[in-house]
């Protein structure tokens, strides 16, 4: 539906304004807004997911087209994130945007399960870093991040401490994200009773996306509501980055999905975010688009679905998944930064597949597993100054 700014509470110029390299222009009348779950709140259908934005300008550009709605976590950039948007963000009235933040906690990544140093009192000491990065007394959305089982979505202290974080004006509104095993975790989520929200992967090429979709509309009717990552499926089909992923016609097979009320595709140059605000108003797919996803049809990508099938296939329990993501991460979104951290946090010294003649591990997805493996698990050796 579209709906007045006001109906969000929020004021939206006529046309990108600032110093910005971007040329889009939109009318706020029509912009597709949708209701976030039970929340009260009314999105635009497009917001910026800002794990990989470092440049205050491109944000600013976002804001001043109407996506008021920015997604952020502790750990992105080292908290450099949280850090640009802080600055950025007291120049504007409070009231004129809606921002949310991710706390990860220690995981066991073979299991899912949280270990013994994800506490009550760490959850809350990373939220309080995280409002004062970002200057702030409360965040609009307060994530429990990366959840993957569904002992995590429901862990006691976990819950508590959202629960807490609510009550003392940290949070207005609580949630929680998952890049895997999505479908177990968004049941968790709808049992617990406490959750107003959930941010899940939802793409094109998932290779279980008739249970995503069941899954998701079962979370919308429980009044939950619903924000989409993942949406662009790694950005490349190829490892060689000479089959890039239609990002309007990606965007708009998300969002056509009635049950999600927005999306958090991030935006490192302006020619992205000038795609991004052009679907915002539009969800009809062209010629092109249509051609692109038909011509997909199941083949294969650089998107991990993160079942995690793999795991109990392999003899050491390596956390594969995480490592097709830092995969994905190198050669779709050309950040080895970003894929060198994934790999760091395994805390896995030396690559057992070394140890091993052949790999034991049958991909779901067709993934040669060792190969991929073996090639961005050099980045691993890899000084972090000679990473840009």
């Amino acid at each position: 539906m579209t709906a007045g700014a006001a109906a969000a509470g929020l004021a939206l110029p006529m046309s990108l304004q600032g110093k910005s390299a971007s040329s889009a222009r939109v009318d706020p009348s029509k912009i597709i807004y949708r209701e976030l779950g039970k929340t009260g709140i009314k999105l635009p259908i497009m917001s910026l997911g800002v794990m990989r934005a470092d440049n205050p300008n491109l944000v600013s550009a976002a804001l001043d087209a109407g996506m008021v709605h920015l997604d952020t976590a502790h750990g992105y950039q080292n908290g450099n994130n949280e850090l640009m948007l802080g600055k950025l963000l007291k120049e504007r009235k409070r009231d004129s945007f809606v921002i949310s933040t991710k706390m990860h906690l220690p995981s066991d990544r073979s299991t899912g399960l949280f270990t013994a140093d994800a506490t009550y009192d760490k959850f809350m000491s990373m939220l309080n870093t995280s409002l004062e990065r970002l200057q702030m007394d409360h965040v609009d959305i307060l994530y429990l991040h990366a959840v993957s089982a569904r002992e995590a979505a429901l862990n006691e202290d976990m819950l508590r401490a959202l629960s807490d974080a609510k009550k003392q004006g940290k949070a207005r509104f609580l949630g929680i994200s998952t890049h895997s095993k999505e479908p177990v975790v968004i049941q968790a989520a709808i049992d617990s009773k406490l959750y107003d929200l959930i941010l899940t992967s939802y793409n094109f090429a998932q290779p279980h996306v008739a249970e995503m979709k069941q899954s998701i509309a079962k979370a919308k009717e429980a009044g939950l509501g619903i924000v989409a990552m993942k949406t662009m499926a790694g950005g490349y089909l190829d490892r060689e980055r000479t089959k890039p992923v239609n990002a309007k016609a990606a965007l708009r097979w998300a969002l056509q999905d009635p049950n999600v009320d927005t999306a958090i595709p991030g935006a490192t140059t302006f020619d992205h975010l000038n795609e991004m605000i052009e679907v915002m108003s539009n969800l009809n797919f062209s010629d092109e688009e249509k051609s692109f996803l038909q011509a997909y049809n199941g083949g294969a990508s650089l998107y991990c679905s993160g079942c995690r099938e793999c795991i109990p296939q392999c003899p050491h329990n390596l956390a594969v998944p995480e490592i097709m993501r830092s995969y994905m991460y190198t050669y779709g979104y050309k950040d080895a930064g970003l894929a060198q951290d994934e790999i760091n946090s395994l805390a896995v010294a030396e690559l057992p597949c070394n140890l091993c003649e052949t790999c034991s591990v049958s991909c779901t997805n067709g993934f040669a597993v060792k190969d991929r493996i073996s090639d961005v698990w050099r980045l691993k050796q890899v000084p972090r100054e000679f990473i840009a």
